[in-house]
């Protein structure tokens, strides 16, 4: 059985990063989040919006890591931070949700996993 051939040296199919594209970032560059990293946040966003907890938001793109915040009010500190921190990738997984008092609140590999601790499911309540 033949592998599917790809033109990227990383061997990952087109459309999808990989670990090799996140370490052989250039130099001088900031780091972003993808565009399905960023859907999936904004999806996360709108649903928060439309419930009333959330009201705006900032992206940061910094050096070392890239920053979506959360805010309740433009004028107050952040709710919420979704870190991205490539230098974390191989170790305990480059995303991370931090609370507005600087409690890591999930950490991992999987975007969609650590976003799920922001996600608030419906539970049946017993009168």
């Amino acid at each position: 059985m033949a592998l599917p051939m790809t033109d990227r040296p990383d061997g990952a199919m087109d459309g999808e990063p990989s670990i090799l594209a996140f370490a052989a970032r250039p130099a001088g560059l900031p780091v972003s989040f993808h565009r399905r990293e960023l859907e999936e946040i904004l999806r996360l966003y709108g649903r928060m919006v439309a419930a009333g907890h959330w009201r705006d938001y900032a992206i940061d793109h910094l050096a070392a890591r890239a920053v979506f915040s959360v805010y309740r009010r433009a004028s107050e500190t952040p709710l919420y931070q979704i870190v991205k921190d490539p230098a974390l990738a191989r170790k305990q997984g480059m995303f991370s949700v931090i609370a507005s008092s600087g409690l890591i609140l999930k950490r991992g590999h999987e975007l969609s996993r650590v976003l799920a601790v922001l996600d608030r499911k419906l539970s049946l309540v017993a009168p």
